[in-house]
């Protein structure tokens, strides 16, 4: 799903609304991300469980491929939208998906099913001495 940005709180009502769109029949822990690219644009995805428990997806993936299939490449910003009272912070490997998107210095905002934001990171903060892109010599 892609809308355009507008102002910064566009991206929390995006994460926040396509939480409501996740499949979580057996974790019931809804999430929604959203992220914004360097035009400008926002990708959102929500998680999507499997029976096969490991074969289900992060929302943060979700809207990684919505970006990816759109040409996009580079991310500015996310937000993480998650139920309960504490943030919902990416999972290890989402981090690394996000490393190869995004740059140290990229803001992560973890807000609360209703949009409030819980805790705020950049990328090093919650992925420190990250291998990204930038350390393959090609």
């Amino acid at each position: 799903m892609e809308t355009k940005a507008s102002e910064n709180d566009d991206l929390i009502r995006a994460a926040v609304l396509i939480r409501e769109r996740a499949y979580a029949p057996y974790s019931r822990f809804m999430v929604g991300a959203a992220l914004r690219c360097n035009d400008g644009s926002i990708y959102s995805g929500c998680n999507v469980e499997n029976a096969a428990y490991p074969e289900g997806t992060c929302a943060e993936a979700s809207a990684i491929a919505a970006m990816v299939a759109a040409g996009k490449r580079h991310i500015t910003e996310i937000v993480v939208c998650g139920g309960g009272d504490a943030p919902c912070t990416p999972c290890g490997g989402c981090r690394q998906k996000l490393r190869e998107f995004g740059s140290a210095d990229l803001r992560m905002r973890m807000v609360g099913a209703q949009g409030d934001v819980k805790l705020v990171r950049t990328l090093s903060e919650l992925l420190p001495d990250s291998f990204g892109p930038d350390h393959l010599d090609f």
